[in-house]
């Protein structure tokens, strides 16, 4: 099984390698390593747009010091693309299949039927009209204990403050 540990906004520009300063503006990028996924953050200043292979890129801005910490979802394009690069990998289906309930409750997908193999297996049939493409995707419910390393996992990847 592969699970990638991704880690929360590094608050540091890793061109310019210094601190990202309250309420800056900032670009996160997902690069794949090897099996892994890995986040730099890079400042205004410092970007000079996604580098080559990125799985995903989105633009953010570094919470005020006042305190409040609010958490922002990455865009829907980089959701869709951590979806899409799931597909096939069997070890992680459970994980594709939330991203799934997670797309269908934003509105980015919409279910289109639901599909059962000779086996009794389900399958979602989803289609997304942001690139007119249909996915199918095994239902896979995860156990309590994967349940929460996929929201730690998620967590992690997609959500910034």
């Amino acid at each position: 099984m592969l699970d990638f540990d991704i880690q929360r906004c590094t608050r540091r520009c890793a061109t310019l390698d210094r601190d990202l300063a309250p309420g800056e503006v900032f670009y996160s990028v997902l690069m794949p390593h090897g099996g892994a996924v890995s986040r730099q953050d890079y400042s205004e200043a410092g970007w000079q747009g996604p580098p080559e292979g990125a799985l995903g890129w989105w633009k953010s801005q570094m919470p005020d010091a006042s305190g409040s910490r609010k958490t922002t979802l990455a865009p829907n394009d980089v959701i869709l693309q951590y979806f899409e690069q799931l597909e096939g990998d069997a070890a992680r289906q459970d994980l594709r299949y939330v991203l799934a309930l997670l797309m269908i409750r934003r509105r980015i997908m919409r279910l289109e039927d639901t599909e059962k193999d000779d086996q009794g297996a389900e399958t979602l049939v989803l289609f997304c009209s942001r690139n007119e493409a249909e996915y199918r995707t095994a239902v896979v419910m995860p156990t309590e204990e994967r349940a929460q390393e996929i929201q730690t996992e998620l967590t992690q990847l997609l959500y910034s403050e």
